[in-house]
């Protein structure tokens, strides 16, 4: 089965060309933890002892608050998962992560900022899998 820890240059083409001008947009991150943070060639960023993918993911959250809220951005949710009530059986996603983003530029400059960059390293150790869905809120008349 393929994993998706990274975007393609194609997908962040589209990505940017889809929404560059449709404002505020919140990020759906479906996250699969590997049971042990893998800190191989990010030596620097390895904690004293072995951690899980859990944790790992929690220091990368921990470590890009900060950048986070100076692009005007929030985390709406962040809960844990595993079993589909409707999808197949076979895809197990231990967290779900909501964020949204003032822009897609804001967006951008936060993933290329300096400081983001030093600790996206922890993302990298602590996911086996993930899928990230940029959305925008849909005006419904009810």
């Amino acid at each position: 089965m393929e994993k998706y820890l990274e975007a393609t240059p194609d997908g962040g083409k589209q990505f940017y060309q889809n929404f560059k001008d449709k404002g505020e947009i919140v990020m759906l991150n479906l996250l699969r933890f590997k049971e042990t943070a893998d800190y191989t060639n990010l030596k620097h960023l390895s904690p004293k002892q072995e951690i899980s993918g859990e944790e790992a993911y929690q220091l990368y959250l921990d470590t890009t608050k900060s950048q986070f809220l100076k692009a005007g951005s929030e985390i709406v949710y962040y809960g844990k998962g595993k079993d589909f009530l409707i999808g197949p059986e076979t895809e197990k996603w231990d967290a779900i992560l909501l964020v949204k983003h003032q822009s897609v530029l804001k967006f951008m400059e936060f993933a290329q900022s300096e400081d983001y960059l030093k600790n996206v390293g922890h993302r990298t150790a602590a996911l086996e899998d993930s899928r990230l869905l940029p959305t925008t809120e849909m005006k419904s008349k009810i």
